[in-house]
Parts: structure tokens; sequence; C-alpha cells
């Protein structure tokens, strides 16, 4: 039957968003009211390759500077020869239930050579991490005197960061944007009065770096640890200044600007990461640079603006959320840490939860960017030399959520870094498929870096994660259900098929049940009580590991035979695919079962829900197809808890989500944005929140729980999952007033759809959808509707649980409520 929904009638036939309603907004401008001290305080902004922190401070201003291929490290053999001779023994005291032996057996054998990560500390060794560019500062001469008015915004439909002052009767302003069509970070200054601006700026950085002074500025290079002694990449970085009146003297590494009126300052940085292909070292940078300055030394600070904000609005605009906000005249007023606090005291704000939404895209669309690394545990933002875990690409859940919003949020080019990333995965994943398990096709574990990391990490109890390239490779999968793009699915099939292949092979039998399993594994850092209260991590056959397995060797099966190729292999995909272990419910708690056996959790609010990934990003768990399943994962949920870091209710949002519970998603939204302070602190049980720029609070800083909760929302508002990717408009709209009245354009749905629709009261007032695939449309509406393209009425077909209509590529269809 049909799923009722509430809809509003609606008669219009040719519905034109552009005349609908029009909502006050507060959801578009992050306001200040204090310079800052602390990054996880200041203002983010970046092009995808370059990035820049504004602490906003009128006496000594710090914009941290950052260059996403800042690593240190270099290439390594971290696979530890022979390994497999040891597969089966491990296999066999797992076939006996001795899992304590396993693991102790994978910790003398079975991880990776070398240090492997560092224990998240890999700075100086070839793992290596991510790093700070270094800073940029500007010293005013009357640092320290009073000032007034102060006011600082982060505009992130322009992405521009505006800081402004009066100090003895004298407005200042600062506007900072990085550029992505000049490839550069550009600071406008500017006094109200004629010759009123004096000031001092340079570059900083603590180590492993050189000042140099020159006619034309200021710049910086330096090379980093390469790990054992080796040098690692080079990078250079340049600022200089152009004034609109007074001097500018270029002296002992400090440019010095006196009686100016205005100034602009221009800082261009790039290494000799030759990314992906890092086993040579890419052009001198200092070259690069000086043809950067070359092309664009014209440009006057409009065209730059007007440029920049024009490349940056044709991702940003694609896709909007609006809430109605009755008082949004007052939040748009209101300082970021006065709306955070009065949302936890019980203030409705809508604004505040479409501005986490535009937060979030903008994070991804400043992160990540075609030809460019992808963003990291922190996107491309970090003050440190050595990042928190490295700053490294985690897959076993974060460099996945990382990228969950962008399908459904219309940007299908910023993921580009990904899939360039997991082309250069498999290619080093072969070597460790081939030591570890003396199998084809490739594998990776759990932490990956540019240079290629695929062994498993150097902890057994972690890193011995089997899927995580697997999970990765699905999404390549997600892209084609998304945009139907077979081009595309041609160039990444055989990424997939050299996953499917490996996973495929290294499966082995449970001799109990008959079912396929992987061995060894584990679910990601969780634990579990071993009969005689002992702990292990080590086992066969994760929950987790068996949903992936489904998707992927069923998602490859299905390109090989859209492309035509690999028949007979598809068929062995297919199935190994059902003879996988299936989900399990526990008859203990009525929970899904997280392992091949009834194990109890070690840990039982464990941040970690990976056996829910069926439910979410997977869609093998569903309300509507398996009921059964859904009222265990339910439970499951709630036996975890709310808690948890960032990224970890984020996905718990995005589940409840997928379970059509708008009230409880939006509690743990409101959880996520209570107001944390600024410590950097690492924390894995406590602290989860949201710090003064909205950046989340793993804690530390992570960027994961921002995107995934973006990507979670999204989920709220339209969903399309499941057997035959039905269109579900507002499956999980809350109650609460926050949501009960908006709009959304742009947002995508699988299958090539883009929708646009409007609610009211919590009801669909209206619809529009575009096909940009040419798909059959399935929708969850009533059976009343009617279809329209254009003035003609469209034949839809009544298919019992859904409806149905053909649809023409590029073709908007209206639906009539």
């Amino acid at each position: 039957m049909l799923r009722k929904i509430h809809v509003h009638t609606f008669f219009i036939i040719s519905f034109c968003f552009s005349a609908s309603t029009i909502f006050a907004q507060a959801d578009l401008t992050l306001r200040f009211d204090k310079p800052v001290t602390h990054f996880t305080a200041s203002a983010p902004l970046g092009n995808g390759r370059l990035g820049a922190m504004v602490f906003g401070s009128p006496d000594r201003e710090r914009i941290v500077l950052n260059e996403i291929s800042m690593w240190s490290g270099g290439i390594e053999d971290p696979n530890r020869k022979g390994a497999y001779q040891y597969l089966g023994e491990i296999r066999n005291l797992l076939l006996q239930d001795k899992n304590r032996e396993a693991q102790q057996l994978l910790s003398q054998h079975f991880i990776a050579a070398g240090k492997g990560s560092g224990n998240g500390n890999g700075k100086s060794e070839k793992y290596g991490s991510y790093q700070t560019l270094g800073d940029l500062w500007i010293s005013w001469p009357d640092s320290g005197k009073r000032y007034a008015d102060y006011r600082r915004i982060l505009q992130l439909d322009e992405a521009i960061s505006t800081t402004e002052w009066t100090r003895n009767g004298i407005r200042y302003k600062q506007e900072v944007l990085v550029s992505a069509p000049s490839q550069q970070i550009v600071v406008r200054l500017k006094a109200s009065k004629p010759g009123a601006l004096n000031f001092t700026t340079g570059l900083y950085r603590k180590e492993n770096a050189t000042i140099i002074t020159r006619k034309s500025g200021v710049n910086m290079k330096g090379l980093l640890e390469g790990g054992n002694g080796d040098k690692g990449i080079s990078f250079y970085a340049t600022l200089s200044a152009r004034t609109t009146g007074g001097n500018t003297q270029i002296k002992d590494g400090q440019i010095t600007v006196s009686n100016a009126t205005e100034c602009i300052l221009f800082i261009r940085a790039v290494t000799n990461m030759n990314w992906p292909d890092v086993e040579k070292r890419g052009k001198n940078p200092e070259r690069i640079i000086a043809k950067q300055i070359l092309k664009y030394k014209s440009q006057n600070w409009e065209q730059i603006k007007t440029e920049h904000v024009s490349d940056f609005q044709s991702f940003f605009e694609r896709c909007r959320l609006q809430l109605n906000d009755s008082d949004a005249a007052k939040h748009d007023a209101q300082f970021l840490s006065q709306r955070l606090d009065a949302f936890q005291d019980g203030e409705s704000d809508p604004s505040l939860i479409a501005m986490y939404f535009n937060f979030g895209r903008y994070l991804l669309i400043s992160s990540s960017r075609a030809g460019n690394l992808p963003a990291n545990l922190q996107g491309l933002w970090a003050e440190e030399y050595q990042a928190p875990w490295n700053g490294d690409y985690h897959i076993n859940i974060n460099l996945q959520m990382n990228y969950w919003l962008a399908n459904a949020c219309n940007l299908p080019e910023n993921q580009e870094p990904l899939f360039r990333l997991l082309k250069q995965m498999a290619k080093n994943g072969k070597a460790t498929a081939k030591e570890y398990y003396n199998s084809k096709g490739w594998v990776a574990h759990v932490i990956y870096n540019p240079w290629g990391f695929t062994a498993p990490g150097e902890g057994a109890e972690w890193g011995s994660t089997l899927t995580g390239g697997a999970w990765l490779a699905t999404h390549i999968l997600d892209y084609y259900d998304y945009y139907r793009d077979t081009a595309f699915l041609k160039e990444y099939y055989p990424v997939l098929r050299e996953a499917s292949v490996f996973y495929s092979d290294i499966l082995i039998t449970e001799p109990k049940t008959g079912w396929l399993v992987t061995a060894p594994s584990n679910s990601p850092e969780n634990a579990f009580r071993l009969a005689d209260g002992t702990i292990s991590n080590t086992c066969m056959g994760p929950t987790i590991d068996m949903q992936t397995g489904r998707q992927l060797l069923l998602g490859t099966a299905m390109a090989a035979r859209l492309l035509k190729v690999d028949g007979s292999l598809a068929d062995s995909f297919s199935a190994r695919a059902e003879r996988l272990a299936p989900n399990q419910v526990s008859t203990r708690t009525g929970a899904l079962m997280e392992w091949l056996q009834d194990y109890e959790e070690a840990e039982p609010h464990h941040r970690h829900i990976s056996h829910l990934y069926g439910l979410h990003p997977f869609d093998e768990i569903n309300p509507w197809d398996t009921p059964d399943l859904a009222k265990a994962a339910r439970i499951t949920l709630e036996r975890r808890g709310d808690g948890g870091t960032g990224w970890s209710r984020a996905w718990k949002i995005a589940c409840w989500s997928r379970l059509g519970d708008g009230d409880h998603a939006l509690k743990m939204l409101k959880q996520l944005l209570v107001p944390v302070g600024s410590s950097n602190e690492i924390n894995m049980n406590q602290g989860a929140g949201t710090y003064p720029n909205l950046f989340d609070a793993h804690p530390p800083y992570q960027i994961d729980g921002n995107l995934g909760a973006t990507a979670a929302i999204a989920e709220m508002l339209l969903q399309s999952h499941g057997k035959n990717n039905v269109l579900r408009f507002l499956p999980a709209l809350p109650k609460s007033y926050n949501m009960l009245e908006g709009k959304v354009k742009g947002i995508r749905a699988r299958d090539g759809f883009e929708i646009n629709m409007e609610w009211k009261a919590g009801h669909l007032t209206a619809l529009e959808i575009i096909s940009h695939a040419g798909a059959t449309c399935n929708l969850d509406l009533p059976s009343s509707v009617e279809i329209y393209r254009d003035n003609s009425m469209v034949d839809v077909k009544n298919e019992g649980a859904y409806l149905s209509f053909s649809t023409t590529k590029g073709v908007k269809y209206t639906v009539k409520l």
C-alpha cells in the first residue's frame, strides 16, 4: 500500500520556484563578537588546495595558512613480507573459537612492518603527518589600544571573511578570500581615512622553513621531514603587497605599509608533491608560483572578488535549504555564540539548522576540489605541525563520511579527489593483498595517507579491519546510482572489480552454518567479551564485513553486466554474495548482532555503530523492505545511546532518519550543536558538540561530524534508497517548529533526479522533479496526484507500493498534489 503522507492541495500546474514562498534568511552569515586565540573559533576559508583560518585581531592578526599537500613522510613498503604464511593458523584458531590466541598471533605477524602511523603521531616517521603551512601575521601600530564597533563575519554564500573595527575615529576593514580561479589567498585592508593604513606583515613557520626577503615581497621556502632521516617534499610560499597611496618597505622578512588608504596582500603556496603519482617529485614550486603571479598580476580586488564569488556560487547555489524563521531578523543580528546558547535553552531557531546544513556544504566545497587531495580528517585546516591522528584518511568511517553529502547535495565534481585517491589506493593495495592474504585484487585496511599506505595498522586490536578499502570502493556505486554516468562507471570499474576479486578470494566457509565469512577481521575499533570474560577484537565475519561484501559484490556484478564485460566473473560475485552470513538478530537483546556470534559488547555505548552499515549508508535494512531488521536496528541505536564523538552522533542522526524518526534525529542534531570551548584535546568519550566557529568537536576538531550531519539533514528531507529507488519526500521531518515549514531546491535523488519542494506545517505543498538521466521515476505519494510535463498530464502507474512514470532526460515535471 502507498504510505500516507500529508499534502496540501496545489492547483497551480506551472509552478515556478523562483516565485515561491519568500523566507527571511538568517542562515548564511556567521557573526562573531570578538577576536579569537584558537583556530576552532576562527573563520575557515579554502579553495580545495589552499586554506586560511582568520582570527580577526585588530592588534596582531593571525591567519593560519594551509596547503593540502603539506605532508611529511614519504614512500615506504609497510607490508610485512610473507605474512600470509600465518594466515592459515590464525584462521584455524578462529574456527576453534580461540579469538584471543588468534589476536596474539596477529599482533606478532599480521600488522604493519614498520612503525605504521606512529600511534597517530607519525610526523617524523615514513607515514608522515599533515601539517600547517604556517601563519600570516599583521601587526598594527596601535596594538593594545582600545577599539570599538568590532564586527567579524563569515559569509557562507560568498566564502569571504570580513573583520571591521574603529580605532582613533578611523574605521578599518579586512576582507579575506581564497580564490580557486587565481589559486591565491587574498587579504584586502582598507581605512576610512585616506593615508591612515599603517601595519607590518610577514610569514612565519616555526620549523623546516627559511624566510627570504626580496624586492617583490617576502617568501618562505622549506623542506619537510621524509622519515628515517630522508628528505621530504619541498614547499614555497610568497607574500606580496599592492597599496593605494602610501609607501611600502620590504626589509628583514617583513613588509611595512605606511600612510596607505588600501592594501591588498597576495599569498601563494605550492609544494612539489606530485599527487597522485608520488613516486616522483613534481615541478619546482617557485617556478609554478612565478607563472601564477605573471598570469594574474593585472587583476584588481573587484575582479578577483567577482571571479571568486562566481566560481564558489556555481557550487554553493545548486542546493539550498531554507526553513521559515519568524524571528529571522533577530537571529541574523545575533552572534553565533548567542544563537548556539539560546538553541540549547529551548529557543526555536530554524535558520540555525539551515545554516548548519549550508556550512557543511560550504566546508566540502572549500576543502575538496578536482585535481587535489581529498578532504582529510580536518578538511584542509590545521594549525598543528603534528595533526591529531596525523590528519590522515581513516577509512573505517571518517573519509567515507566526509563525502556522504556530496551526492544528495548536488556536488559531483567535488568527489573527484576521492576517486583519484581510490585509483592510487587500488594500485598500492595489490602488494598488501599478496603479502598478507596471498590473494589477487587489492585491499586497504584502516588508515591511509598520500604515500599509499594500505597495510594493516600497527595494532591488531584496531588495525586489522579488513573492508576499509571495499567500503570506499562502494562510493563508485553510489555515484553511479545518483548520476547514471556510464562513462564514469567504465573508468572506475577496474577498481571495483579488483576490490571484489580480493574480497571474493579471501572468504572462507564457517563450518557450523556453511556461510562464507571474512577472517581475520574486526568490527571497527570495537571489542567483545569471550565466554571466559576476556576481551578480544579479532573475529570472523563481523556484520559490517558481510554487509559491505554484499554491496560490493552485487554492485560490481551489476556494473559488469551493464558494461557487458566479465560475464562469468559477475556470476561468481553474485553467487558468493548469496552465501555471505546474513544479518542476524540477537535473541538475547533483540538488537542487530555486530558479530557472527552473539557476543556481549565490552563497551555497550561504543562510538562506532558499524553493524548498522546496512541501514546507512547501505540500504539492505529499511522499514519498508525489511521491517524486522529495521526494528532490530532501532533497538541497536537505543542500546548504543545518543552519546559519542561528533562523527558518531552524525552517523546516528542519519540512522534515525533512515528509520523515519525525525524527532529523534532532531534531538541528536541539537545535541551535536551543544557549544563547547576551544580546547582541542583528544577525548573519545565526552565533549562532543560544536566549537565557537561551528566546527564539529570530535573532540578534537574533525570535519566528518560537520559533513556527516549535513548528509543526515538531507536524509530527513528526501530518501531514494531501497528496492526500486522509490523517492520518499519528507520521510523524517520532525514535528518541531524548527523544521515544520521550509523549502529545498537542487537536492538530488538516485536514478538522476533533482528535486525542488516546499512544505508548510509539515505538509508537502509544492514539488518539481527534474530528470537528468531519463530513468523511470518511482514515487511514494498518494494515488490521487497528477504529474505534468509543461501543461500536459503524463501517465502514472500505480505499482501498489508506489507510483511510477516514465521520464525524458532534461525535462522538468510538476507534481499536482
